[in-house]
């Protein structure tokens, strides 16, 4: 159940608490760091713009309750606030039970802009409850695969939001062109190739124009790896590894509208943000 006394005594909104979260991940330094910022009510959201552009990681989430286990989700990157953001969400559910804002054996939903979401203890790891957003096959871009440093392809495709680009190799040694990047129109592009043992497949993710060059972990583009993936391979459960510098690990289950994404957190660091008062 919601812990009301948590809130209660937490800090105005003046001097507001900020948790550091490394997400898929089960060991400091690697995963994907977001900041996450609990508060009995929101912040205006040019307030969470400009905390997420201070912060300067590839989201920072901002959570207040709405109800019992209900809760009020938002993610911003440095430059824009986003509709969907795995690592965030993981890191979110993370601080609201280890930080006793939540009991544990209670799952969180989430209300946002791309509908409920959903969080629980799973064993050792955290699972997410998200949408599938499966792409389809497309012409990519004329400068797309030129960005990308022009590797050999196997499979371009589009879910109207990012772009999912199979290579044949070079994943790991990619060096985009992240102005060319930033120019083509769409939020993302999602780079997978099949996985070395025990990984089923691997990804990168890159999004200059939303003031992310390369995303250490997105949870979300495994919604739309999954079900690409699962038609691949013919397997409902898969284990997903993004071969970022920091690396992560991602359990991926499909079923036919949902995604259900796990992974693990650990808190790094914990601070206080000093906002201006109202009218400063």
């Amino acid at each position: 159940m919601l812990k009301q006394k948590k809130f209660l005594t937490m800090a105005s909104p003046v001097s507001q608490s900020v948790t550091q979260v490394d997400a898929f991940t089960n060991r400091p330094f690697a995963g994907n760091p977001a900041a996450v910022c609990v508060s009995q009510t929101p912040l205006a959201p040019e307030i969470m713009q400009q905390i997420a552009a201070e912060m300067n990681l590839s989201e920072t989430a901002f959570v207040s309750p709405l109800e019992e286990n209900s809760f009020s989700l938002r993610w911003f990157t440095p430059a824009a606030e986003i509709d969907l953001c795995g690592h965030a969400t993981l890191a979110s559910a993370h601080v609201l039970w280890s930080e006793d804002y939540l009991d544990p054996a209670t799952a969180v939903r989430f209300q946002t802009r791309s509908g409920e979401l959903r969080a629980t203890q799973d064993e050792e790891m955290i699972q997410l409850d998200f949408p599938s957003t499966p792409v389809s096959a497309t012409e990519a871009p004329a400068t797309l695969i030129e960005a990308l440093g022009s590797p050999e392809t196997a499979y371009v495709g589009s879910n109207g939001k990012d772009y999912l680009v199979e290579v044949r190799s070079q994943l790991e040694t990619l060096v985009p062109d992240f102005e060319k990047l930033a120019q083509i129109p769409c939020q993302g592009v999602i780079v997978t190739a099949p996985g070395q043992p025990p990984y089923d497949f691997a990804s990168r993710y890159f999004a200059p124009a939303i003031g992310i060059p390369e995303d250490p972990v997105t949870g979300s583009a495994h919604c739309a790896l999954g079900p690409y993936w699962q038609a691949k391979l013919r397997r409902e459960q898969m284990l997903a590894y993004q071969a970022s510098h920091r690396g992560g690990i991602v359990r991926v289950r499909c079923t036919p509208e949902r995604i259900y994404l796990g992974g693990q957190a650990v808190t790094v660091m914990q601070g206080t943000l000093r906002l201006p008062r109202p009218g400063q």
